[in-house]
């Protein structure tokens, strides 16, 4: 790859990683404090938010492990 194309793909990855984290952290907050969402009618039990957490927390650490 030519040099401009790497600068982007790093920084493209280091925001990935960094939007990731956040939303890690976000349902980890949830789910830590035991905070009721409601999509509707339909409640999203607290479990899930620990599965949202795992997932975007893997998808942070990939990013950031392959953006050299």
């Amino acid at each position: 790859m030519k040099e401009p194309e790497v600068n982007m793909s790093i920084r493209y990855t280091v925001v990935s990683g960094t939007v990731f984290g956040f939303i890690a952290a976000a349902q980890a907050v949830r789910a830590l404090r035991q905070l009721p969402v409601q999509a509707g009618d339909f409640e999203i039990p607290v479990w899930l938010s620990w599965v949202a957490a795992a997932v975007a927390g893997s998808l942070c650490v990939w990013a950031f492990r392959t953006r050299s």
